[in-house]
């Protein structure tokens, strides 16, 4: 504070204390106000006298100066606040999908629903709600209905291009083993149609029309091809047509590519047709199912942990077993269960018509003309000396041991289904247009992609949390949007606030993104 001479129009000076804060001038005190050059100096010694007596009030003055200069900068702030987003999820898928090089497609509706169906997978109907909700992104029902119509039609061959590009990247360039399987995905009607048909469901709907996905990994199991066949499609008819197609588009060769398959596609058209067609395989054998001969070879052999032994098929194709102790005990205990079942359900020696045709360990049973029922314990016991074994067809050159290995890959795809139909939402399936059922397919697929590049980065930086713990976090960091009046721009800013969300800030760190590491160039 200080005193200050202020000249008035009318000639006369006015004696004042002031106060200068954040650049600007406060009068504290009026002393006086004379025309008289000694009443003005009395008037100035009058004020440095207040002054040191109120020098303590100083800092309250300076402080209540502040509270309201703070409180007009928060109701300014407040003002201003354009939008609040919750898109910590998005922030960071976005980045996932320009890294995988779906970007390329420049489609802004697949970005939004490959998003959506990885944060929160709902109806389309409501993903759209979702999507304005929390990203401020406006899909018109109409425009999304029409862009499904066509969206397999002009997407899912770059989809597939771009994914076995960036497929090849991330395992070193080269496709040199790929895992074929398939599941079932059911609708929740009766009505079937020309691809939505009743057939065998791996979810036990055997009652409702479903559809048969196909679908072809690399090691690692990133995705690469998918293929959608008819409800009632018997699963080995479906494999050779999708390895045909990729090897053609992809200008790979035959010879190069190792193809694994579990035994649900082995029989002898598609092993011919795999040989004739020149591709090395290793698909899961169906041991009982050998002749007398390899058989009664089979159980000759010694059961000791880790031992494989091999015979000649025909051709190339050789016929290896392995045994494990892990897999004996499991064997065992899984029977073990069933029996305990069949005692239980059985025991009176009656059966109801629906559990007659219940699958499973209803093997062991051996039903009479008038619908009585025993169970078999010779057969149970026959059943048991197979315990621990598992076979092999290949026409490789691979030893043994590394078969095996090769083929416990396969749990790739099988962790792909379950992803995809618990995580993604992938089934049931509402739609009834088959357009939109192969573009929600295509969808979840990219999702997928998308959900695998996440986790390989997360993995990559040594990051030691889930994309399921990552996401679930992400989902409460929240974006502020500032308009700025003077300039007519908008400010952006990501809250990171609680210890949870500091745990994945790196993920909201630009130069996290440019690291060669995590880029893959």
């Amino acid at each position: 504070m200080f005193v200050r001479r202020k000249k008035n129009r009318s000639g006369s000076t006015s004696v004042v204390v002031v106060s200068k804060a954040h650049g600007q001038f406060h009068e504290v005190k009026t002393l006086g106000v004379s025309s008289d050059a000694a009443e003005i100096a009395r008037l100035h010694q009058v004020g440095q006298v207040w002054i040191r007596e109120h020098a303590d009030m100083k800092d309250l003055f300076e402080r209540a100066r502040n509270i309201e200069f703070e409180r007009d900068a928060v109701k300014y702030f407040l003002d201003n606040v354009e939008n609040i987003l919750l898109n910590g999820t998005q922030l960071i898928l976005d980045r996932v999908f320009r890294l995988t090089g779906f970007d390329k497609i420049d489609d802004d509706i697949l970005k939004s629903l490959v998003t959506a169906r990885i944060c929160q997978p709902l109806s389309k109907t409501a993903t759209i709600e979702y999507l304005k909700s929390h990203f401020d992104e406006d899909i018109e029902e109409h425009r999304l209905y029409k862009y499904l119509d066509r969206l397999e039609e002009t997407q899912k061959e770059r989809v597939q291009q771009i994914s076995v590009e960036h497929t090849r990247k991330v395992i070193g360039g080269k496709i040199g083993v790929v895992f074929y399987d398939v599941t079932t995905l059911y609708f929740e009607t009766d009505t079937s149609d020309d691809l939505r048909k009743t057939g065998y469901s791996k979810d036990g709907k055997h009652s409702l029309p479903q559809i048969v996905l196909g679908l072809l990994v690399s090691e690692g199991g990133y995705p690469l091809a998918y293929s959608i066949h008819e409800g009632n499609k018997y699963e080995g008819h479906t494999m050779l047509p999708v390895i045909t197609d990729f090897v053609k588009k992809f200008k790979l060769r035959e010879q190069d590519l190792v193809v694994v398959a579990d035994s649900g596609l082995m029989n002898n058209d598609n092993l011919e047709a795999l040989d004739k067609g020149k591709y090395k395989y290793i698909i899961g054998a169906r041991i009982k199912n050998e002749s007398a001969a390899i058989t009664k070879w089979i159980l000759s052999c010694e059961k000791k942990n880790g031992s494989f032994y091999e015979c000649k098929k025909t051709g190339k194709r050789r016929l290896i077993v392995g045994f494990a102790e892990g897999r004996a005990k499991k064997d065992a205990e899984n029977r073990n269960k069933g029996v305990r079942r069949l005692e239980k359900e059985y025991g009176s020696g009656t059966v109801t018509k629906d559990k007659i045709n219940r699958r499973g360990y209803n093997k062991f049973l051996e039903l009479t003309e008038d619908v009585t029922v025993k169970i078999n314990y010779d057969k149970i016991n026959e059943d048991a000396q197979w315990d621990g074994w598992k076979g092999y067809i290949t026409n490789t050159k691979l030893e043994a041991k590394v078969v095996c290995e090769e083929y416990g890959g396969l749990w790739q795809v099988e962790r792909a289904f379950r992803i995809s139909k618990g995580r993604l939402d992938l089934r049931p399936m509402f739609h009834f247009n088959e357009k939109r059922i192969r573009a929600h397919v295509c969808i979840c697929f990219v999702a997928y992609k998308v959900y695998k590049e996440l986790e390989r980065i997360l993995k990559q930086k040594h990051i030691g949390i889930s994309v399921d713990k990552v996401l679930s976090i992400a989902k409460t960091i929240t974006t502020i949007c500032l308009r700025l009046p003077q300039s007519g721009t908008t400010l952006k800013r990501t809250m990171l606030l609680t210890e949870r969300h500091k745990s994945i800030a790196p993920l909201f760190d630009e130069n996290f993104w440019l690291d060669k590491s995590v880029r893959i160039e």
